[in-house]
Formats: structure tokens, sequence, C-alpha cells
């Protein structure tokens, strides 16, 4: 048995579970489960996203073999770098959502008590906003040097 199906079975079984769970405590009530759907739940998650980042490690130099029509066992730096890409405008840019939902709730609720401050709450929202551009930026600079 290779990575890729231990990978695709667990990843499966994963689903699978926290689906069934859900329908489970739907239907007979999750009031006095909550402690053990909730344990369960991150035990699922905490499993769950490092097997999907490992499909994803494995799989990338084979779709881009397949996408640039390259040999798949030579594509697997290309591979890893596209990922590597995603990966630094993704989660700038959740980071910079997060920061910008924060911030301007703050901002939000400095200007409705003093509004002669709003210029000043709305630097600090662009400069939360600012985190998604430089991971914009370094995934260009990582295409670049593919």
């Amino acid at each position: 048995m290779n990575v890729l199906t231990f990978i695709t079975i667990g990843t499966a079984l994963l689903v699978l579970g926290t689906i069934s769970l859900g329908v489970y405590f739907n239907y007979h009530g999750c009031d006095e489960k909550q402690v053990k759907m909730k344990k369960f739940l991150k035990m699922n998650l905490s499993t769950f996203i490092p097997m999907l980042a490992a499909a994803l490690i494995v799989m990338a130099p084979g779709v881009v073999a397949a996408a640039t029509g390259a040999e798949p066992g030579g594509v697997s730096d290309a591979g890893l770098g596209y990922i590597a890409a995603a990966l630094s405008t993704g989660l700038a840019c959740v980071g910079a959502g997060y920061a910008v939902g924060v911030v301007g709730s703050a901002a939000l609720g400095a200007v409705s008590e003093d509004p002669k401050i709003l210029g000043k709450t709305l630097i600090f929202v662009g400069l939360a906003e600012g985190v998604a551009i430089y991971g914009l930026v370094i995934s260009i600079m990582i295409i670049g040097s593919l």
C-alpha cells in the first residue's frame, strides 16, 4: 500500500466519521454529549488537516506534470514551489482577514465614541490589510524563481 492510498483511505474515514457523528448528535440531541462531540471534532480536525496537507504534497508533482506535459518524476521542486506560493498567499489572506475583522470592529467602536479619530483608525485597518499584499508579493517571487 503506497502513501497516497493510505492518505486517501484515512481522509475518507475521517470525513465519514465527522458526518456520521454530526447526524447522530443532530437526531439524538447533543446537550449532555457536547463535551464528547467537541473532543472528537478537535481530534478529527487535528488529524484531517495534516492528512490533507500531506495529500497535497504527495499529489502536487503529478498534477503539475499532468498540467505541463512533463515527466512525473522531474517536477517535484516545481510542484512544491507552487504549493509554497499558494500557502503564502492563502495563509496571508486568512491572517489579514482575521486582523481586519478584529481591528475593524474595534475601530468602529472607537469611532462611535469619538468621530474625529476616523482617519487614525483607517490607518490601522490598512496596515492589517497590508499583510495580504505581502503574502501576494512573496508568492509572486516564488513563482518567478521556478
